[in-house]
């Protein structure tokens, strides 16, 4: 069972009703100037109403496309869960005299763009069926595919390609969506872009050591195992230093050969980590 939303721009309501709505796409800029009035109005009705919130971009693509993307970047704090779209279309008149292998190449530039600089977000694209078959050349689409087949019942867009979101209606001033997820794989989905590769940023350091140190002392014990694991490393170094340098002193000496001192090495580094291991194995002993 899959969930519904929509996508709004400024000729929509700054406040759709989002009743039965689990998302929802609203478009920030156009080009290298224009910004909608109403996006922060409209994103933060969505987020109120609890729903995946996603924003968007319409190109001039005989513009750059990392100047476009960084003036489109530039507008949002983004937030992890965000989800950021290429609208790649072009039937206006600031895409008209744009050749389709331009147009091909403006979009998987931008997309790879965003994507460098916004790794923790799902990065993907909007397109119309004319645009998949007979503009796109390379079949790249980022993170998803938001698919647009007006007429066609929602969740069927008739294409072979992957598909995250389907446009499938233009109904009472408002565009409809679907995605094939249901509400909570959806978040879930939004939420997870690399999140187990995200830095740790000093409110969480701060929270791991909360939470470690008050109702849960198995962690806080974990902590404290690691740290005396570190010292004993440590002083194992230390031991190993000594060692080398006691060889050395009986190698100048004359009192070693090279094959004794091999020995006396391997010897000494085999008891270190002898001792290391029973240090992890018991580390209250």
């Amino acid at each position: 069972m899959g969930t519904y939303g929509q996508d709004w721009a400024s000729y929509q309501s700054a406040t759709p009703d989002t009743s039965g709505l689990s998302f929802a796409f609203v478009k920030i800029t156009e080009g290298l100037s224009y910004i909608n009035p109403v996006w922060i109005t409209q994103r933060d009705h969505a987020k109120a109403a609890g729903l995946v919130w996603g924003g968007y971009h319409y190109p001039h693509m005989a513009n750059s496309p990392q100047d476009e993307a960084d003036f489109f970047l530039s507008q949002v704090n983004w937030q992890h869960g965000d989800v950021i779209v290429l609208d790649w279309e072009g039937y206006d008149n600031a895409n008209q005299n744009v050749s389709k292998a331009a147009q091909a190449a403006y979009k998987d530039a931008w997309l790879r763009h965003v994507k460098s600089r916004m790794p923790y977000n799902p990065v993907g694209m909007y397109a119309n069926t004319d645009y998949w078959h007979n503009v796109d050349t390379s079949n790249f689409y980022g993170d998803f595919l938001w698919i647009a087949t007006a007429g066609r019942p929602a969740g069927d867009p008739g294409i072979q390609a992957p598909w995250l979101f389907h446009q499938y209606s233009e109904s009472g001033g408002l565009d409809h969506d679907y995605c094939h997820l249901d509400s909570n794989a959806l978040r879930s989905w939004a939420l997870q872009s690399s999140e187990a590769e995200m830095p740790l940023t000093p409110a969480d350091v701060k929270a791991v050591w909360a939470y470690s140190n008050g109702d849960h002392p198995d962690v806080h014990q974990t902590l404290a195992d690691a740290a005396g694991a570190t010292a004993a490393v440590k002083a194992l170094a230390g031991k190993v230093d000594a060692l080398a340098t006691e060889v050395a002193a009986l190698s100048a000496q004359g009192g070693l050969t090279a094959e004794e001192i091999t020995a006396a090495a391997q010897a000494g580094a085999q008891a270190a980590l002898a001792e290391l291991g029973n240090a992890l194995a018991h580390p209250h002993a």
